[in-house]
């Protein structure tokens, strides 16, 4: 670009600078779907936050928006009454300050709220997922306690139930491995938790994973011992 190039996009920056702007969150835009507003609708939402901020009018007639939408004054009417009785906008109304009169302003506190529930929900969600994508594989651990039982030729007790839950909820072993566990407790005659917990402990020493995984490192354990 020649001098004059650059001078004309300087002038051309500085003066949308000095028109001012919107700070709109990506959270607004990444939910508002989900929240049931529609694109006019959201769209409408940040015009108002545009003449709020950049234009400095708390409170645009029904035709200052209409006019900036390119719609009827009728159809700016009925979506701010949908807005409004969904709480996703409000009307303050206010002392000002410098004329002492009574006035309105919108206020978007509402989307905002509705927004930031939606997102934590989310992201709670996400997080639970991420934490649980084993167990959603797995059989159920009723399961897993009628092949105890069914080894240990008895009913387990409360505290053995709550041990391999804990197992698999807070030491994250999975199914296969705690059964491959219990067979290798059963080969050595030594069946009771202490020990299959101690075997399990050893595997994931040893970054075993799986079942294969853990029968070849019995072999060579035994192996090595033999």
């Amino acid at each position: 670009m020649n001098n004059e190039i650059w001078k004309a996009y300087s002038h051309g920056m500085a003066a949308a600078l000095q028109e001012g702007g919107v700070y709109v969150s990506a959270m607004l835009l990444r939910t508002y779907r989900q929240l049931g507003i529609s694109e006019t609708e959201a769209m409408l939402l940040l015009q108002i936050m545009v003449f709020t901020e950049a234009d400095r009018n708390d409170f645009p007639t029904p035709e200052e928006l209409a006019e900036r939408m390119g719609m009827t004054v009728k159809e700016v009417g009925q979506l701010l009454g949908r807005l409004m009785k969904d709480e996703f906008l409000m009307i303050d109304e206010y002392v000002d300050s410098v004329t002492g009169m009574q006035s309105e302003r919108y206020n978007w506190t509402g989307w905002l709220l509705k927004a930031s529930a939606l997102t934590a929900e989310l992201m709670r969600e996400s997080k639970k997922a991420e934490r649980q994508p084993i167990r959603q594989q797995q059989a159920p651990v009723s399961d897993l306690f009628s092949v105890f039982e069914q080894e240990f030729g008895r009913l387990l007790s409360p505290i053995e139930c709550e041990t391999i839950s804990g197992w698999l909820d807070h030491d994250r072993y999975t199914d296969e491995i705690i059964r491959f566990a219990l067979k290798e407790a059963v080969f050595a005659g030594k069946l009771s938790l202490r020990y299959i917990d101690r075997i399990l402990i050893e595997w994931s020493r040893n970054r075993v994973t799986n079942a294969d995984e853990a029968r070849a490192h019995a072999q060579k354990f035994r192996g090595g011992r033999g």
